[in-house]
């Protein structure tokens, strides 16, 4: 009786031992987002929550971390507790904090598990802009003082900045021919644009939905080389004769040192998302790309998007080194 009751507690004991493994996540997850709520990165991790909860069992709690053009959120995420209790949204802007001077934070600061999702970057105005095409904006820009208009997005020197320096290049402009006006997203760069505080916001117009819905504002670009489906009736910088084209990504990210069980349990319910048709439904209804990226794909894109986002900073001024 002795020896089964020591067996007993033998197994016991193991299966305590093994619990937290079989059991995770046994708690809520938290999501950190780096940008403002209602923004383009908070409309995607908000969809992608709500399918990871159905898989996890578990609910995840999106967490808006904002301040220093990315940099307070990505920090969070990076510095977190690895015990995979904790995720996050990583966007383009951790590639160029360290070429900005603002830190040692670079893409392999994190674990980077997949692109969810791409938007492409546009021009959009205030509805009662007097520019009506890309090209009455540009001959403004040529014809005006260096900084007399002002675009926003994100801050200075994040992605949307780039997309704005970028465009300008191509249209034999001086990158930093605009002012750009820092701002925690594209959610409040757009309260800026109709309030009249810029006069182009730079950022996609998938983040502008509902103001272009309610008449508010209009998107005369896109910097794209084709037409998007959700903007038909939008001009792409191809068929305008301008040779740039530029897209947000939006990624699922991790502390490095998740125990490698967890971190498997969450990369297949996070691939497993990206499958249901509900999360795809909901983003797509909203202009935006899925993606899941295939082994290695994602380092590939970074490796060249940062290269290419490179060298519109040099040419803004931005670089440091």
């Amino acid at each position: 009786m002795k020896n089964f009751a020591k067996a007993t507690l033998a197994v016991v004991a193991m299966l305590a031992s093994a619990a937290p493994s079989w059991a995770f996540p046994d708690r809520p997850v938290q999501l950190i987002v780096p940008w403002a709520a209602g923004g383009g990165m908070d409309s995607v991790m908000r969809i992608f929550a709500n399918g990871l909860e159905a898989e996890l069992k578990q609910p995840v709690n999106v967490i808006n971390r904002t301040g220093g053009g990315g940099l307070t959120g990505h920090t969070f995420i990076a510095t977190a507790t690895p015990d995979g209790y904790t995720i996050g949204g990583a966007s383009p802007e951790i590639s160029f904090y360290k070429s900005l001077g603002l830190g040692e934070l670079t893409p392999e600061s994190i674990d980077l598990f997949s692109r969810l999702s791409l938007i492409p970057a546009g021009i959009t105005v205030k509805a009662d802009s007097p520019y009506k095409t890309v090209a009455d904006y540009l001959k403004a820009v040529k014809d005006g003082p260096k900084g007399a208009l002002m675009a926003s997005g994100t801050g200075v020197g994040g992605s949307w900045h780039i997309a704005s320096g970028g465009i300008l290049k191509a249209a034999g402009i001086a990158p930093d021919a605009v002012r750009w006006v820092p701002s925690n997203g594209g959610a409040p760069a757009l309260q800026d644009l109709v309030a009249g505080g810029i006069t182009v916001f730079t950022g996609s117009p998938i983040e502008a939905k509902a103001m272009l819905d309610a008449g508010r504002v209009r998107t005369i670009l896109l910097m794209t080389n084709e037409r998007h489906p959700s903007f038909p009736n939008v001009p792409s910088a191809k068929e305008v004769g301008l040779d740039w084209t530029y897209e947000n990504w939006f990624a699922l990210a991790a502390p490095k040192g998740v125990p490698a069980d967890r971190r498997k349990i969450l990369f297949d319910a996070a691939q497993r998302t990206m499958q249901r048709e509900d999360v795809r439904k909901g983003m797509i209804d909203r202009g935006i790309t899925p993606v899941w990226d295939k082994p290695g794909e994602f380092d590939a894109y970074v490796k060249t998007f940062t290269e290419r986002g490179n060298a519109v900073l040099k040419d803004l001024g931005l670089t440091k080194g």
